[in-house]
């Protein structure tokens, strides 16, 4: 289906390079002391269903993650300030009972089709599946209980300066409606500049759809520190997929040129989001796919895709992708009932997430990029989020 895509750590911080340029920003080194890369296991809790879940902790010396064997969650991710103090940038839970029961997708591996697909239906080859409807009248981010919902097999990969966790799981065939056995395997590197890169790759016994994501929310300030309105953000891609009043895509590539959508210059979250913008108004504030610049349309090469800066804190986060497009959520249904690591609640936009991926509902959408899958191809999509500091 897609071709492996490759690069190599020049070619990696020439593009966040020129993405700091074209946002305006001057890049600076991550502080604090180095060290050799580790890894680490302990016990998280067991699933209702008796499921003993894991959580793995990576460190490359000046950051440090946490993954949890449940969805594959990004639980906590700490970087570094521009003092070199390290805080946790991710939202999330600190026990699992909440990530089973109450999560919005907080950090966690949505497939088998991330975002929403149109009454939870698609025709294949002449078949019409049915997906369960949990985002009324819509299927969203899989189903009712998606790949996020899921214990995967957990293997550590180390290498000499970078550390990883590789995480499988294989969805049977009916699976949330969706035909084909398919095998899903995700990787994530800390590596050795302060990135988290995430190589996804699947196969299927027959045709398939297929999207997957990670739904990260990030506060660059600080997990439960406040609003991100603040944050300034730059998105590669003069066009979006407007949306009707369900979220779905209308199936027009709009540019963004003239309106509130427009982040081709750095521009702060909140500048706009008042505004009486329809699209806005459907969303609660942006909850929208944006069409990537991209000059490689096999979408086998890493490109630019994002870039957010937190004024206050100086941390800054560069994301690359081989995917066409990636879904801009500004957090807007966070409502104050949800507590969080830190132990504070989340209200509405404390969190955004910048989720690359195909695009919404393309299985209905025969002019978006297909997400086709079939037996004999393997699916290979990688994105970076790569974590640095500004002045």
């Amino acid at each position: 289906m897609r071709r492996r895509a490759t690069v190599g750590l020049a070619v990696r911080v020439g593009v966040v390079a020129a993405l700091a340029v074209a946002a305006g920003a001057i890049e600076a080194a991550p502080s604090g002391a180095s060290g050799k890369p580790t890894i680490t296991k302990d016990f998280f809790g067991t699933t209702p269903a008796g499921e003993p879940v894991d959580r793995y902790t990576l460190s490359n010396g000046r950051m440090r993650i946490q993954i949890l064997t449940y969805g594959g969650i990004l639980q906590t991710i700490e970087v570094p300030d521009r003092r070199g103090r390290l805080g946790n940038v991710t939202l999330g839970f600190d026990n699992l009972a909440d990530y089973v029961a109450r999560s919005p997708y907080f950090g966690c591996i949505t497939g088998r089709y991330a975002n929403r697909i149109a009454a939870g239906r698609f025709t294949l080859d002449g078949t019409t599946y049915q997906l369960p409807i949990n985002n009324d009248p819509n299927s969203l981010h899989g189903g009712t209980v998606g790949f996020d919902k899921h214990v995967w097999a957990a293997t550590p990969v180390r290498g000499r300066d970078d550390v990883g966790l590789r995480l499988e799981f294989t969805s049977p065939a009916g699976d949330q409606g969706y035909p084909g056995t398919l095998t899903a395997t995700v990787t994530y590197t800390l590596t050795a500049d302060n990135g988290i890169r995430m190589d996804y790759r699947a196969t299927t016994d027959a045709a398939t759809v297929i999207n997957l994501t990670n739904h990260a929310y990030f506060n660059l300030a600080g997990e439960g520190s406040g609003s991100i309105e603040a944050h300034k953000l730059t998105l590669n891609a003069h066009r979006y997929t407007p949306v009707d009043a369900t979220l779905i895509p209308t199936g027009a590539l709009d540019p963004v040129a003239g309106t509130p959508m427009d982040f081709t210059r750095s521009t702060a979250i909140g500048a706009r989001i008042r505004d009486g913008f329809e699209q806005l108004v459907i969303g609660r504030g942006y909850d929208h796919n944006y069409v990537l610049d991209r000059r490689d349309n096999s979408y086998t090469k890493l490109e630019l895709a994002a870039r957010v800066v937190d004024p206050g804190s100086g941390r800054a986060l560069t994301i690359v992708t081989t995917e066409p497009g990636i879904q801009f959520y500004s957090g807007n249904f966070l409502d104050g009932t949800l507590v969080g690591t830190g132990g504070r609640m989340y209200r509405q936009g404390d969190g955004f997430a910048l989720e690359t991926q195909h695009y919404p509902d393309s299985p209905n959408q025969p002019g978006f990029p297909t997400t086709v899958l079939r037996p004999g191809q393997t699916y290979r999509t990688t994105t970076i989020y790569q974590f640095s500091t500004a002045h």
